[in-house]
């Protein structure tokens, strides 16, 4: 704090009590230089990061996901096998690292969440609020998918395992099993009465009421979330240590114990074989596009959130090729850790790979615990594979959730005193729980599949090309280009080239893909109708989810139709205010430049000259 200054007179009497000074030259310097009153000053400081490692395992925790493990895999080998890493890559080169750059840049220079972020063009703030929609969409079901996975972890402690054939309720099924005859082997049957219970409802209209082993775990799991992020980033940054590492360590431990299995070379060719054929199919392409731009968590606002507790000099370029080449390699390596256990499961039943393959929760929990269920120990190894989808399942949830808060405490920034955020903290875990219970009825898995199709489809990848566009041509691409400069001002030489590549993806190349794969999108919903296994949803489910990619997209256009309004003038006036900085833009530079400002403590001594002088004048 600066301190007073005594004045010392010789020779004059003293003024009659004058009020003490307080000067900083610094700031007086800075006050000179710019004398428009700054923005308020928040209710409580924003966190940062504890350290460098933190934010780094927290984004790839959060990229690292589910669909790495149980989707990639499977589009490999339906795509062409190792061809379709051409197309994947060329799509992370012109889509994935733009848009993951532009997210993180984002959110780091204007230290704020994915609502109060358009501060720099408040005509685009509507994204902000359709990113808050999807995530909110996304940890809807996401939550579900852990409770699955808690009740599969807690029967895996039994011996044997309830979906083998060692299991007494299942030697009938196993009995009667020959080759592909039987509908149903017992972890499908396992999977589809004793889990979901989806055998006693009728579809979408007949939910029925709810399985209450996965009420009680859905409800475990929202305990678990609400623990970790109780502390915001200060506890979910030390719990990714563990929930980020782990997954690596078991995927190893899988691997080396499916390559000493019999027929896991078989598994291994076959997700590597070559089809050049597919690179002319532009299902191939588009795949390749959807994976990459879900994989990496784009459009959510998670990475938004995250990077904006980030110091401001923190190298964004750097940390954008560490955490997505680290994610597509990861997707890769996890596709021979799962396909040499099904090449094994395959060589066992005598069937070809591609029998046994399968995505999505299929292979997380049919194809592969069936597999386990082959190995000796199974009950370890099943442990140990669905403590891996826990771990992998609750840091993308952290993200989503960190998201949301961060997007409604910049709105609303006394919510961060005192027990006022683990209070909402509380309230939204417990908001996400009630709504999540229609997810673990008996027909829930209906209402499940109806959203993770509909609220991750068109609808985000339209927020996404708006994002895209509007920092491009509304903020302009050179101003942002040069924000990134001012945040890695000591970057070294390649830095500066890679970002005249990204200005030339942000411009032409990423828009350009996002809207080929949106068209081919739409193309996919409007001809194909949606199933869940020999169930054809309804046209009115299929409305509604519709629907709900319609009301992430009319955000943009609302909330711009808000900020015209809120402006005066004609309406070319108003476009030209709506789209340039507010005030409080930048405050991430201010904030940076304060913490520099050095205050000393001094005396000055002013002798009867000076006050001679000033007499005269």
């Amino acid at each position: 704090m600066p301190c007073t200054g005594r004045i010392a007179t010789p020779g004059l009497p003293a003024p009659a009590a004058p009020p003490e000074p307080t000067v900083n030259i610094f700031q007086a310097e800075s006050l000179a230089a710019e004398p428009s009153p700054g923005p308020p000053a928040p209710d409580a400081p924003r966190d940062t990061w504890s350290g460098k490692h933190e934010f780094l395992l927290s984004c790839l925790g959060y990229c690292v996901g589910l669909g790495n493990v149980w989707r990639f895999p499977y589009l490999c080998y339906r795509n062409g096998g190792g061809v379709f890493l051409i197309p994947y890559f060329i799509m992370l080169l012109l889509a994935g690292l733009p848009l993951f750059l532009l997210e993180l840049s984002l959110g780091q220079y204007g230290a704020a969440g994915p609502i109060a972020v358009w501060k720099c063009c408040p005509l685009l703030k509507g994204i902000g609020v359709g990113m808050l929609l999807v995530s909110s969409l996304v940890s809807l079901y996401y939550a579900v998918i852990l409770a699955w996975t808690f009740y599969y972890l807690g029967t895996s402690f039994q011996s044997p395992l309830p979906w083998s054939c060692d299991a007494p309720r299942n030697k009938p099924l196993c009995q009667n099993e020959s080759g592909n005859v039987t509908q149903f082997n017992p972890s499908e049957t396992f999977w589809n009465e004793q889990v979901l219970g989806v055998t006693r409802s009728s579809g979408l209209g007949d939910p029925g009421p709810a399985q209450w082993p996965l009420a009680l775990c859905l409800l475990a799991a929202w305990i678990v979330v609400f623990l970790c992020m109780l502390k915001g980033i200060r506890s979910s940054g030390k719990v990714v240590y563990f929930t980020a590492t782990f997954p690596y360590l078991v995927l190893l431990i899988l691997l080396i114990r499916g390559a000493t299995l019999e027929g896991s070379i078989d598994g291994v060719r076959f997700y590597l074989s070559s089809d050049w054929s597919k690179l002319q199919s532009a299902q191939v392409w588009s795949d390749a596009a959807s994976q990459i731009f879900y994989s990496l968590g784009i459009g959510f606002g998670g990475l938004l959130s995250m990077a904006s507790y980030n110091k401001f000099d923190n190298n964004v370029i750097r940390d954008t090729l560490v955490i997505a080449v680290g994610n597509c390699c990861t997707s890769f390596f996890a596709g021979f850790a799962i396909f040499s256990v099904l090449g094994h499961m395959a060589r066992t039943k005598r069937v070809p790979v591609g029998n046994v393959a399968d995505s999505g929760p299929g292979l997380a929990f049919v194809a592969y615990p069936e597999a386990l269920a082959l190995l000796p120990g199974s009950a370890f190894w099943s442990i140990l594979f669905f403590l891996m989808l826990f771990t992998l399942g609750i840091d993308t949830l952290f993200g989503n959730i960190e998201g949301i808060l961060t997007a409604i405490l910049d709105e609303l920034p006394a919510l961060r005193v005192g027990k006022r955020r683990p209070a909402l903290l509380g309230a939204l875990c417990g908001a996400f729980y009630l709504l999540g219970l229609l997810l673990v009825t008996q027909g829930g898995v209906f209402w499940f599949t109806l959203i993770d199709t509909y609220s991750t489809g068109f609808g985000l990848i339209i927020i996404t090309l708006f994002m895209c566009l509007g920092i491009a041509f509304c903020y302009g691409v050179n101003q942002f280009c040069q924000d990134i400069v001012d945040m890695i001002c000591r970057r070294p030489p390649w830095c500066s080239h890679a970002l005249g590549y990204f200005k030339v993806c942000w411009v032409f190349f990423t828009p350009c893909l996002l809207l080929f794969t949106l068209i081919y999108t739409f193309l996919d919903v409007s001809s194909a109708p949606l199933r869940y296994g020999a169930y054809e949803y309804p046209a009115w489910g299929r409305s509604l989810g519709v629907c709900m990619g319609v009301l992430t997209c009319l955000q943009i256009p609302l909330w711009a139709v808000v900020a015209l309004c809120r402006e005066s003038g004609t309406l070319s006036d108003r476009l030209r205010k709506t789209t340039q900085p507010l005030r409080s833009w930048r405050t991430a530079t201010a904030r940076d430049a304060a913490e520099n400002v050095i205050d000393v403590p001094f005396t000055i001594t002013l002798t009867g000259t000076d006050f001679a002088s000033s007499y005269e004048s």
